[in-house]
Formats: structure tokens, C-alpha cells, sequence
């Protein structure tokens, strides 16, 4: 497993935006998703494998049945991943993960919870350059063609329907990153994307471990998570800007004021 441990947070800060530099471009811009846990020990285990049970066979009829209940004008254009994107963002168990651009924000999510603040964290780091180096060929190459690495929810609407067609795409798993629109100030603020594996019984980490060199695992030690934590405080990075509304200024505040 390509994991670091670090000492410091400026240790942690190097090791974030690690290859951050862009020699083409001159600037500073990471290749890299970011995704905050609050224990090390978790897996990258989606939401519906969660469920447990037959969940693979549950996916179709879950997003089925989202698509009937929800109003039509919930989602800007009539599509099968806008609809998928907008699911998870509402909490219904899809295969996709939450990932963000932000390296503050990947820490916000590991050490949010005080209830693990004794025990250690961690931030998952994709190059997702090199996982769309990896997709099938008729993804690769519009991809090329547009001179990206991400794809939108519409420009893959233009490439496959829907997720039978989308795992047909390769014999082996592959995997995906995925910008939802702008549904909410949740999203943007968060600076959110989606991963997807061609395969809903495939955990990510397992997959991870066979391209070792997409990724890279950083442990947060216990030690460190309450300076972590009031480093981020300090830069807003809380519940109240990633959260907008009373709900997450009632999380903050509750976190904000409570004994360490």
C-alpha cells in the first residue's frame, strides 16, 4: 500500500500538494482527488455495498424508483447521471464515492468528528490524470479531444446511457471520476466530484491496490487531529461554509463549543 505517515502539519501540508507543480502550465495545479476519513482503518466501501444482502441487484431498482418519486424538476437536463449524481448527494446508496478537489476540505472530513479524535485519520489521494489514462478507449479519446481529465455528467450522457452500458465498456474494472453540476451551494463549496467503478462489487481500496500508482494514502495520527482541526477553523473551512444553512451553522457551533 503506497501509505505515509506524517509527523507535522506542515508535514501534512507537503505531502497534500505533493507534484503539485505544473511545469507545462507554470503553475501550481494538483492532478489529484482528495477524500477525508476519520478513521484509518475505513475502507473505501460505497453506500450501497453498505446495505449488504444481493445490493448489486437493488441498483437499478433504487435509482429506478428515485427517478419515479423525485419531481421531474429536480435536475436540470433529463439524464441518467444527473439523476445517479443527484441520488447520492441526497443520501440514497449509489456505487459512487464523495471526493472533493480540496485538500482542506478531504481534512475537514477527517477530523470533523470528535468522537475519533483519539484515534488516527486519513486522506485517500487520486492522481485522477492517471486514472483517466486508464479508461476504456471511447472514453479516453473524448476526453482527449476536450482536453480534459474529468468527465461533466453531460458530456457522458453523450458517451453511455446508463450503467449496464457503462460497465459493457471494458472487460476489466475501470475507474471514473465525475463532476456533478452545481445542484446546490453544498456542492460548490465543497468542491465536490464523484468516483465510479465499472463493477458495484468492487471496493475502491481493492482496486486502488492493483494500480498502485494512482494514489496515496496519508495517516493523520490522533496526535495531530486537534491542531489539524483548529487550523481549519481558523481558514473557515467548518461545517458552517461546507454546510450552508442552519443545519451545518448548528453543527459548527456544537463542534466549536464543545470541550476538547
Amino acid at each position: 500500500m503506497n501509505e505515509i505517515t506524517v509527523d507535522s502539519f506542515n508535514d501534512l501540508q507537503d505531502a497534500l500538494y505533493a507534484d503539485a507543480w505544473n511545469e507545462t502550465l507554470g503553475r501550481h495545479r494538483s492532478p489529484c482527488a482528495f477524500r477525508g476519513c476519520s478513521k484509518a482503518e475505513y475502507t473505501l466501501e460505497t453506500s450501497l455495498m453498505r446495505m449488504g444482502g444481493r445490493y448489486d441487484e437493488l441498483e437499478r431498482h433504487l435509482i429506478r424508483n428515485f427517478r419515479k418519486y423525485a419531481h421531474k424538476d429536480v435536475v436540470e437536463r433529463d439524464s441518467f447521471w444527473n439523476w445517479l449524481t443527484l441520488a447520492q448527494h441526497h443520501g440514497l446508496p449509489t456505487r459512487l464515492l464523495d471526493w472533493t478537489y480540496s485538500p482542506f476540505c478531504a481534512l475537514h472530513f477527517a477530523t470533523v468528528n470528535l468522537q475519533d479524535a483519539h484515534l488516527d485519520g486519513t486522506v485517500w489521494k487520486i492522481d485522477y490524470h492517471k486514472v483517466s489514462a486508464l479508461l476504456p478507449s471511447k472514453l479516453r479519446a473524448r476526453l482527449k479531444e476536450l482536453s480534459a481529465n474529468v468527465f461533466t455528467t453531460d458530456i457522458l450522457a453523450e458517451q453511455v446511457h446508463n450503467l449496464e452500458e457503462f460497465d459493457l465498456l471494458s472487460k476489466r474494472d475501470f475507474l471514473m471520476f465525475i463532476e456533478p453540476p452545481s445542484i446546490d451551494d453544498r456542492i460548490v463549496n465543497q468542491f465536490a466530484l464523484f468516483s465510479i467503478i465499472s463493477n458495484p462489487r468492487r471496493r475502491l481500496d481493492e482496486w486502488l491496490e492493483s494500480n498502485p500508482e494512482v494514489y496515496q494514502r496519508i495517516v493523520i495520527p490522533a496526535r495531530l487531529k486537534w491542531e489539524v482541526r483548529d487550523r481549519l477553523d481558523q481558514a473557515n473551512i467548518t461545517e458552517r461554509v461546507l454546510f450552508p444553512g442552519l443545519d451545518g451553522l448548528s453543527s459548527w457551533l456544537k463542534r466549536h463549543y464543545s470541550p476538547r
